[in-house]
């Protein structure tokens, strides 16, 4: 795919990352542009993963501001006074990380990107394991996103989710084969200064995703 252009929206967790070396491996690294979101999360430390990864990558990197998400999109995850949950996301309090509605606003500006750079592709890392607590990684919202992207505009561009059947622990295992840095990777909501607290919800769930894989977690922890 040389002669086609790819945009990604990185976080700088694992998933996205592993989806970054994933469109990279496909498209060749001029042919790719990462997108990252500063909407104030607590855990920005993910932005300068996204960034080194990106060096390490060779590809472009925009971070677009969007701090309007903590005005009108209330979370855990962005509102200082609110304290970030512990436990697995099959809990009820879990629910309290979700930024309402975010991957449609970030799918809106990263589809606005690709369509104003005469991209083809616009890749996110939704998985298998996000569908019970965020309603934004569902395959109905996926497939109602896609629909809406390809009309919105002449130069028509394609929406994938391809992790959207797989788990933390397959997408760990896709990482492996790509040589994916994962000490270049942040994943935790309440992280103790550049130690994750091995507590929240994802801590527990990439704890898990590298058990399954058989690899170990080359970041630090509290405990």
């Amino acid at each position: 795919m040389q002669d086609k252009k790819a945009v990604v929206i990185l976080s700088g967790g694992m998933d996205s990352t592993t989806l970054a070396y994933d469109v990279v491996s496909s498209f060749g690294s001029d042919n790719v542009t990462a997108l990252s979101f500063n909407y104030g999360q607590k855990h920005a430390r993910e932005l300068e993963c996204a960034r080194q990864t990106c060096t390490k990558l060779g590809i472009e990197h925009k971070v677009l501001p969007l701090d309007v998400l903590n005005d009108v999109a209330p979370s855990a995850l962005t509102r200082k006074e609110w304290d970030v949950p512990e436990g697995h996301y099959a809990e009820e309090n879990m629910k309290q990380t979700v930024v309402p509605n975010r991957n449609m606003v970030m799918l809106s500006l990263a589809a606005a990107y690709a369509m104003g750079t005469k991209s083809n592709f616009l890749y996110y890392g939704a998985h298998a394991g996000d569908h019970d607590i965020y309603p934004d990684c569902r395959k109905e919202f996926v497939e109602a996103m896609q629909h809406a992207v390809k009309l919105a505009d002449w130069n028509e561009v394609q929406l994938f989710a391809p992790y959207l059947d797989k788990d933390k622990g397959d997408i760990a295992i896709r990482g492996k084969e790509l040589g994916v840095d994962y000490s270049l990777t942040h994943t935790c909501y309440k992280p103790v200064e550049d130690l994750a607290c091995g507590k929240c919800g994802s801590c527990t769930e990439r704890l898990e995703a590298f058990d399954k894989a058989g690899i170990t977690d080359p970041i630090k922890y509290v405990e």
